[in-house]
């Protein structure tokens, strides 16, 4: 998971990509970066850290030219610790191109050995990003054929691109002189948008990038699709997909997306509120209405869920913990001795919303199980009689391929365990799961043009349909976050699909 943008615009781009990373920062706190164009050169600044640390006055002076890229970033392969890993990356031939990536290759193991062997190309990096950026300069290299750049020629290599690379990927690349390139994985596993405005066009993430900027929201990309905007402001668009299908990540929904972007036609703030009237009707069916005092949200995805849990059995909805926002997503942080720790940090109860009361805690989804039983005793300590925990998201049970930080089966509280086995775990006094064929008829109710979901996490189905057992071991033996990425996978099972 990751947030990117390109604009191609009439004015100076280097503030509008710093304050639409700003709005994307929710999706990845790790490091950013940014790259502008001016006359043909590139200039480029990319750090650790969250977006105000890493860019300062200077840092902003030196990006000049009205077109450009930038990223935050969340590492799910390669190293976490180093900065060469940090986006945007560069290769200089053909023409000179920039590239952001969100998601995550499934094949990169393979495609670099076939860059090296067969392309003649360099990786210099563990990122899977690096090697997505030389696969599209070589396919360019071989549809130009030293010809000057038409968008047809880019739209045929990132066709050639979709049958090379497997996995999950939203796209843009600058190439340098001509304009900004935008493509999408055929499955449109990971989000990315078009916007407008009277001064030029943005591609982001997420929709809330473009009107937190000033731009007004255009379209999605959709899957399999290439979108070229040149230098001038011409907008180029094709499909380069041979079965382009829309199968987005559900956890977007669920977790990772602010509640006020709109992916896919589909308003997250109102999917989290569908979520929360079908596990309505899967708590009446474990805890009796009339036994929960109050109900009670883990800040912040979970709340439209909880609202309207609330709302539908009649109960008080109330406030019960204090986020500290100046503390990083626990959900992000790479090791589990750090994620532990910061429970306390990040949160704080508010005693008497607890004190003597039967209380319905509400989270958006159950990953690892260290956080959730940090806070129920939290809410044990001040004071609550009973604590139930009511989960927006079905059990988290399979590693997750394509972007997402949880790819082995030892960190996952779900994986071979039954719910009371969970509860057990956690300390809570009942355990409600929402169902997961209830969520996706929740989420997918709203936009009817969506046949599917890219659920695998939950239901252990991967879309792209290549992931067997030996993939996730190799996926997670490049993993990033040190002496983690090596527990052992071995016992992994996947779904059989004929059950």
């Amino acid at each position: 998971m990751c947030g990117i943008v390109g604009v191609v615009s009439n004015a100076p781009v280097n503030q509008l990509i710093y304050d639409a990373l700003l709005l994307l920062q929710h999706r990845g706190q790790d490091a950013a970066g940014i790259v502008t164009q001016q006359e043909r050169k590139f200039f480029m600044h990319k750090a650790k850290g969250m977006v105000r640390d890493v860019f300062r006055t200077r840092n902003m002076r030196s990006l000049p030219g009205n077109c450009g890229l930038g990223q935050v970033r969340y590492p799910t392969a390669g190293n976490a610790f180093s900065e060469e890993e940090a986006q945007p990356f560069y290769v200089n031939a053909p023409f000179g191109i920039v590239l952001v990536h969100n998601g995550n290759l499934t094949n990169a193991h393979a495609l670099k050995a076939e860059l090296f062997n067969t392309d003649h190309r360099h990786i210099n990096t563990e990122s899977d990003s690096e090697v997505l950026l030389n696969v599209l300069a070589h396919e360019i290299e071989k549809t130009t054929r030293g010809l000057p750049l038409q968008p047809q020629d880019l739209f045929a290599a990132v066709r050639n691109v979709h049958r090379r690379v497997k996995g999950s990927y939203a796209v843009i690349a600058l190439i340098a002189g001509h304009g900004v390139l935008a493509f999408r994985d055929p499955f449109g596993i990971r989000p990315l948008c078009l916007g407008k405005s009277a001064d030029g066009s943005i591609l982001a993430s997420e929709s809330v990038a473009l009107e937190g900027t000033g731009y007004q929201f255009e379209r999605n990309v959709d899957p399999g699709e290439a979108v070229f905007i040149a230098l001038d402001g011409t907008v180029h668009a094709q499909q380069c997909a041979d079965n382009p299908q829309l199968n987005p990540c559900i956890f977007e929904f669920v977790y990772l997306a602010r509640p006020d972007s709109v992916m896919d036609n589909i308003s997250v703030y109102q999917a989290r509120l569908n979520l929360g009237e079908t596990l309505a009707k899967r708590v009446i069916s474990t805890v009796p209405p009339n036994e929960i005092d109050v109900v009670i949200p883990i800040p912040e995805s979970s709340r439209p869920s909880a609202a309207q849990l609330a709302q539908l059995l009649g109960l008080p909805y109330r406030e019960g913990f204090v986020k500290n926002r100046y503390v990083g997503r626990t959900f992000i942080m790479p090791g589990q001795s750090v994620r532990k720790k910061s429970v306390r940090q990040k949160l704080n109860a508010i005693a008497s919303e607890f004190k003597g009361r039967n209380v319905l805690l509400v989270d958006d989804s159950i990953v690892r199980g260290t956080t959730s039983k940090e806070i129920v005793q939290m809410a044990r300590d001040a004071g609550a009689r009973k604590v139930y925990l009511a989960s927006a998201a079905p059990p988290v049970r399979y590693p997750n391929v394509y972007g997402i930080d949880m790819p082995t089966s030892s960190e996952l509280v779900a994986h071979n365990r039954s719910v009371e086995e969970i509860r057990q775990i956690i300390g809570c006094d009942a355990l409600i799961y929402q169902d997961v064929d209830a969520m996706k008829k929740a989420i997918g109710s709203l936009n009817s043009k969506i046949k599917g979901f890219d659920a695998s996490c939950f239901d252990g189905v991967y879309v792209t349909g290549d992931i067997t057992s030996d993939d996730i071991d190799r996926l997670n033996a490049s993993r990033v976050g040190g002496e983690e990425a090596q527990e052992d996978t071995s016992r992994l099972a996947l779904p059989n699909p004929a059950e």
